[in-house]
């Protein structure tokens, strides 16, 4: 996908992503029903990998290779696991306002790589697809059926 088309469609599917937590309160924002997880673990996990990958792709803008050395990014377990303990403490207000802000850096970042640099198979297109986009349509459904058994 080009440039246009692949923020259009991150912009898309966070609209989609937020439009699903509204009406949401803080009990059922913190309520256990994925797994572990509340709708605010994943928030805050989602809103990490967007602060983490805003920071890789203003690597990526600056000529830099978007992971750090000695970084390693492949146990998603594991940064999930920090970045929904980083905000277990925050109400979910917070978390919410977090994830916004932290999507705007992301869509930030992402408009400053050249567009010759988007495409099929290329590595931002990949970032955003699994951090942004796809990150999105993973979530998305689980928390429309758990706001669905809510609101019956």
């Amino acid at each position: 996908m080009d440039k246009q088309t692949t923020l259009k469609e991150l912009q898309e599917g966070f609209a989609a992503l937020t439009g699903a937590l509204d009406g949401l309160d803080e009990r059922a924002m913190n309520t256990v029903f994925y797994g572990a997880w509340s709708v605010k673990d994943i928030v805050a996990h989602i809103a990490g990998w967007q602060h983490l990958m805003s920071e890789a792709m203003e690597r990526m803008a600056r000529g830099e290779k978007p992971t750090p050395e000695g970084v390693d990014y492949s146990d998603a377990d594991a940064w999930n696991a920090r970045f929904a303990a980083a905000m277990t403490a925050q109400n979910a207000t917070t978390v919410v306002a977090d994830l916004k802000q932290s999507f705007a850096n992301y869509l930030r970042a992402a408009r400053a790589i050249s567009d010759d640099r988007y495409g099929e198979g290329k590595t931002i297109n990949r970032l955003i697809e699994t951090s942004g986009i796809g990150h999105y349509k993973e979530h998305l459904p689980a928390i429309q059926e758990y706001k669905a058994k809510l609101n019956p």
